[in-house]
Formats: C-alpha cells, structure tokens, sequence
C-alpha cells in the first residue's frame, strides 16, 4: 500500500535544515552556507523509498523580519507548517530555545500536529551539552522523537526518516518516484549561482543578493548555454561582486558551473553579468518578478 506525507523543516535562520534535507534525500536540491538566511522559498525534497514517499518541505529560517523580503520569508515559513503533517523543529545543540522555537511548539501543541525536534551539529558539542538541551526542550513539550543529528558526517540522518515514516499516510504518491525535487530546473541553477556569491562574497552584501536566468537554452550536441545576472542593491556592491579585473565574478561563475554541470548532467557555458536594483528587497514587485 502507497503511503505519503508532507513533513515540513523549520526552525531559525543557519541551524542546518537545508544541509539535512540534503542528507535524508542523498542529493543537493537545496543550497547551503554558513551566512543565516540562505533558504527563501520553500524548497520541496522527495524521497521514495519502497512504498513510501516522503515530501519535504524546507522553510526559510524564521527571525525579526527587517523588510518585505523578510516579511515574505517568515509568512512562507508558518504557512508551510499549515500544510503539514507533522513538523521537524531543527535547533542548535547548546543553545536555550528562543522565541521562534517556543511559537513552533505552541502551534504544535494548538493544533496537535506531531513534533519531532532535531538537535543539530551534535559534532560540535558534548554528550553532556547535548543531554542538556534534550532537559531544556523535554521540558517545554512532549515530542513524537528526540533525534541528535550530525548532518554533515551523516550520523542521525537515519533516524529522522524513520521517525517521519510513522507519520506517513494510506495515499497514492503526489510525485513521479524518481524526482528528487519539483523545482524547475532554471530556479534550482540560479540557486547554484546565490549559493557560491553567499560564499564567497563578505558579510553585508550576500543578503542583498539576487539571480535571474535571463536565458538557458540546450543546444542541439547536448551542451548549455546560460545567461544569468546577478542583481545587488547598490552601485558600491556591484564592483565588489565583479572584484579586481573580474576576479570575483570569475570565481562565482566558475564554482556554479561545476554544480550546475553535474546536476544537468552536460557541458555548461555561463555568462553571469551584475546588475543593479536598489533597494530591491522592500520592493514587493522585483521580490516576485524574481520568483519569491
């Protein structure tokens, strides 16, 4: 008998929900860094396994919003919770539970929606810090599992799918069982592009950066051509993003490339220019002409 269920990834921006659903679905469908905020739509992973299909739901990491693009991230974010089945409440090992995991709780406990809370990076704490943010969190609520997880060395990964299997449902699959992900395949090559500027750009500007694939067209011996900009918020961001003689802009576009081949499986040429949008994110028509 088929089964399936929607099981969303929430928690604050940077604890690990991407890098862990990357890890329970076995392939890159979400990007990942180490700036907070990186995830701003909701990113579907899909794992079939056997009779079973899992369908993940990746939230962006829920905070103070401080202009429409944060607004729409956070409203995305509780939406995504309504449209499941049960909830997986990722969290800092370590850390006191803030406000945003106590409203994730509160919810759960207002709607009876099941709760399983991962602590994560587990590799960076003690036994004892980890015994003590389980403590902390017994004590708030009643969780359906307690999972420590390791994302990065896989250890726990395991674990969370078996426990999200208990709240699959009789149902007939909503996905083909060999995609991992219904995202077209232009959005999830503009996030290759925002994943390697995230990583390689300083502090202030990645927030205030953006793609858009202008042009992908696959040419008849099987090969790519791509055109993407990359769009920031000020004229002093834009010769940072290029760097000296282009260098930064080379990286960017180098690294995104080797990603993006692998995920189309062909040869990519990549034309990535900089624009400029100021103040784009505070303007709700750019931040939906850009997919979000």
């Amino acid at each position: 008998m088929k089964k399936t269920g929607f099981i969303a990834l929430v928690g604050r921006p940077n604890v690990g929900k991407s890098t862990l659903l990357n890890a329970m679905l076995g392939e890159k469908v979400a990007i990942v860094s180490s700036k907070p905020q990186t995830t701003r739509n909701r990113i579907t992973g899909i794992l079939t396994e056997g009779e079973d299909q899992f369908v993940f739901l990746d939230t962006p990491g829920i905070f103070r919003p401080q202009n429409s693009l944060g607004d729409y991230m956070v409203r995305t974010a509780n939406a995504t919770m309504q449209d499941a089945d049960a909830v997986v409440l990722v969290t800092d090992t370590g850390r006191e539970p803030s406000p945003v995991e106590q409203n994730v709780i509160a919810y759960c406990k207002r709607t009876g929606v099941p709760c399983v809370l991962v602590l994560s990076k587990i590799d960076l704490y003690t036994a004892v810090q980890v015994a003590e943010t389980i403590t902390r969190y017994a004590a708030l609520h009643d969780f359906a599992a307690v999972v420590p997880v390791s994302a990065k060395n896989g250890k726990g990964v395991k674990d969370v799918l078996e426990e999200c299997r208990k709240f699959l449902h009789e149902m007939d699959w909503l996905f083909p069982e060999d995609i991992a992900t219904d995202q077209p395949e232009r959005q999830i090559v503009a996030e290759f592009i925002r994943e390697k500027a995230l990583r390689l750009l300083n502090q202030e500007i990645p927030h205030g950066v953006a793609v858009e694939i202008e042009k992908m067209k696959r040419r008849d011996n099987g090969t790519y051509e791509i055109l993407a900009a990359i769009y920031c918020e000020r004229q002093s961001h834009k010769a940072i993003i290029i760097g000296k003689g282009g260098e930064k802009l080379k990286q960017i576009g180098s690294r995104a490339r080797q990603d993006i081949e692998r995920f189309l499986d062909a040869k990519v040429y990549l034309e990535l220019w900089v624009k400029v949008k100021e103040d784009w994110r505070n303007r709700e028509r750019v931040i939906s002409d850009l997919g979000m």
